[in-house]
């Protein structure tokens, strides 16, 4: 059975961080993946997604983004080709078609049993980020079977789908560009409106990241939130990453979806046969994403002030308000024409392969700064694992420099640190 110091489990661009700083200290590891470099990027969304974040945000340890357009947003596809570019110049030492199918701890470290064979390690770095399987909500297998019903991940195009209008479930990014995109193809579009985080992309001319980042806003850490669970579990920002030359005056909320004739209802609250309900709660989700919105402008306008940014930046213009009035509260998929319901409920933890008892009630991996109670047992690319930035691309880094500092602080180094092949 070979050994190795430290098995890295994922090679998206959490895994390939860690990996960098491990190679930069000298320190011998392995990155597996079941599938290849930025699997899920590849496998698991749709056609024209892009970036929510600017590629000026692409940041990854030793390397910054230094392509024409900084301000763009680049495409799923662009971002593979960056993170095997990103892998292949430092040479990481990634296994691809290698799925991880049990990892235990054993003596003073552990067992990583894989498809292609077991690796003993001192220290496992899960960086297999915060995606697991897609929350499908309750009562959604009570529709009828001629209903087709769709998981954001399992969704590519228009053209994916049947015939006829759309419910879209979801209201965070995925669901409003899965909805915009349908609405722009020439679909009926309904979207069932949960907890959801409206953002401008660009306000007072610059991009909203750039806000975020200048606050101080996406380097606040969870110690310094009243409520980590819920933080943990804020919804992503309402926001579309797009490359066209009117892209500085496209914001993508409701309220530019109602003007284009997309329907809106409250969270789903059953389903069966052809027949949908909501809740009557739209006006009362809205409202509370408008005043945290509101309350962070407020809170750039200060900041422009107090820093004599006024003349550097434009006037304050808000976003129009959602239109409550008149929301849906049944919706009849046949008399709609609707043949179709695409889940953009977001994703519950899934480390089922993880015999180690480091997991909380929710299944996710309990942590502070990446390190778990189990020595040796780490994780990288959490959202808001440390700071409000951890789920994001550009925050990896941070993470995976916290990993590090107390992997190597440990000294858990293994007697025969031989590299082997796990082929047989």
């Amino acid at each position: 059975m070979p050994t190795i110091d430290t098995v890295v489990i994922g090679a998206g661009h959490a895994g390939l961080a860690m990996s960098r700083l491990l190679c930069d200290a000298q320190h011998e590891h392995v990155v597996l993946d079941q599938g290849r470099v930025a699997e899920r990027w590849r496998t698991e969304r749709w056609d024209s997604l892009h970036l929510l974040t600017p590629n000026w945000m692409t940041r990854l340890p030793g390397a910054v983004y230094v392509g024409e357009d900084p301000e763009g947003y680049l495409a799923a596809g662009e971002l593979v080709s960056h993170l095997e570019g990103y892998a292949a110049a430092f040479g990481a030492p990634v296994r691809t078609g290698t799925r991880v199918e049990q990892v235990t701890a054993s003596g003073d470290g552990f067992l990583v049993v894989t498809d292609r064979g077991t690796w003993r390690a001192r220290n496992v770095v899960v960086a297999t980020g915060p995606w697991g399987r897609p929350f499908v909500p309750r009562g959604i297998g009570r529709l009828s079977p001629d209903v087709a019903v769709v998981t954001a991940n399992r969704y590519r195009n228009p053209g994916s789908l049947p015939p006829g209008g759309v419910l879209v479930v979801g209201a965070s990014s995925s669901g409003l560009q899965i909805a915009d995109e349908l609405q722009r193809a020439g679909r009926d579009v309904v979207v069932s409106v949960g907890r959801h985080t409206r953002m401008p992309r660009r306000y007072r001319g610059m991009d909203i990241f750039w806000w975020l980042e200048r606050t101080g806003r996406l380097s606040r850490t969870i110690d310094e939130v009243a409520d980590a669970r819920a933080a943990r579990s804020e919804p992503s920002m309402q926001l579309v990453g797009r490359n066209e030359p009117d892209r500085f005056a496209q914001d993508l909320d409701l309220a530019s979806l109602q003007e284009r004739g997309v329907r809106v209802a409250g969270r789903l609250d059953g389903a069966r046969g052809r027949a949908v309900r909501f809740h009557d709660d739209l006006s009362v989700t809205t409202t509370q994403a408008e005043r945290r919105m509101r309350r962070f402008l407020d809170a750039v306008d200060t900041h422009v002030e107090a820093t004599g940014l006024s003349r550097e930046v434009w006037s304050a213009t808000r976003p129009a308000p959602v239109a409550t009035s008149g929301a849906l509260t049944r919706l009849d998929l046949a008399a709609e024409g609707i043949g179709a319901v695409v889940l953009a409920t977001g994703y519950r933890p899934d480390h089922r392969w993880l015999r180690v008892p480091v997991t909380g009630a929710d299944g996710a991996i309990q942590q502070y700064r990446g390190v778990t109670a189990a020595p040796g047992l780490y994780v990288v690319g959490q959202r808001f694992q440390h700071r409000r930035d951890s789920g994001f691309i550009d925050g990896a880094r941070h993470d995976a420099r916290a990993v590090l500092d107390d992997l190597t602080r440990t000294g858990r180094t293994p007697v025969d640190a031989t590299p082997a092949d796990v082929s047989e």
